[in-house]
């Protein structure tokens, strides 16, 4: 960034103008006598509702050996992935994260029974992200814990078109510079005149995802309401440095 002091201004006139080579930018402003210009650097921030929903689910099964904890886990991982299709949720949406055969380790079984333990030294654990519209997570993790999924309820918040509120922040934020090179050059009894360069950065920012495991399916559940969840507000702010021409 260079500054340049014009004479013809009063004293405290400082125009700045912005030399690409210096912030990693192919356009370069030219400073001289007939370039004169204003330099702000603004911040402003939309805060928008959530319209799409990541949903995290998944389940961990047992058996005595280990081929009867992955027939375990088999017949709970495809009824979740049936209960969640017959329920609208299109199969493409839902996709793998993580799946695993293992021993349990005696740390995880040392406060059960020894008959409990018998039927718990193998385990299967499994994974899913489910991308729908954030109105329908609510109902998605319902349907997922009442077939068996019962290390679910993670949930990320964001758009379905992502790039609409960064645009948004830094219009906003555009703005913004404008009205404050207009009120420093009406400061300098002069006008201000168009833009030559802007360049910003998004800052995105929200809220941390929604954490809960969910309780093992049982008979009764068939008559439990699904879980309150409301979509979340989600913050963008940007920042933007604008170079404006003074007449």
């Amino acid at each position: 960034m260079t500054i340049l002091r014009t004479s013809i201004l009063t004293a405290s006139l400082v125009a700045v103008t912005s030399l690409a080579s210096a912030q990693g930018h192919a356009q370069t402003i030219q400073v001289n006598k007939e370039n004169r210009t204003i330099a702000i650097t603004a911040t402003d921030k939309v805060t928008l509702m959530a319209d799409q929903a990541t949903l995290h689910i998944g389940f961990i099964a047992y058996g005595p050996d280990s081929n009867t904890a992955y027939a375990n886990g088999s017949r709970i991982s495809n009824g979740i992935v049936d209960a969640l299709t017959k329920a609208g949720v299109p199969r493409e949406t839902i996709q793998s994260e993580n799946q695993q055969v293992s021993p349990v380790q005696p740390y995880q079984v040392e406060k059960l029974t020894e008959a409990q333990k018998a039927q718990r030294q193998f385990q299967v654990t499994q994974s899913w992200t489910v991308k729908l519209p954030a109105n329908d997570a609510a109902k998605a993790l319902d349907v997922a814990v009442k077939a068996g999924a019962n290390q679910s309820g993670q949930i990320e918040w964001g758009f379905k078109d992502d790039t609409a509120p960064d645009a948004e922040a830094a219009a906003k934020a555009l703005k913004r510079a404008r009205a404050q090179a207009e009120q420093m050059a009406a400061g300098l009894n002069t006008k201000l005149g168009s833009l030559l360069y802007a360049s910003n950065e998004v800052q995105p920012s929200g809220p941390r995802p929604v954490m809960m495991r969910a309780m093992a399916a049982a008979p009764e559940m068939d008559k439990v309401q699904p879980l309150a969840i409301n979509p979340r507000e989600i913050e963008r702010a940007a920042t933007v440095y604008a170079v404006f021409a003074i007449e």
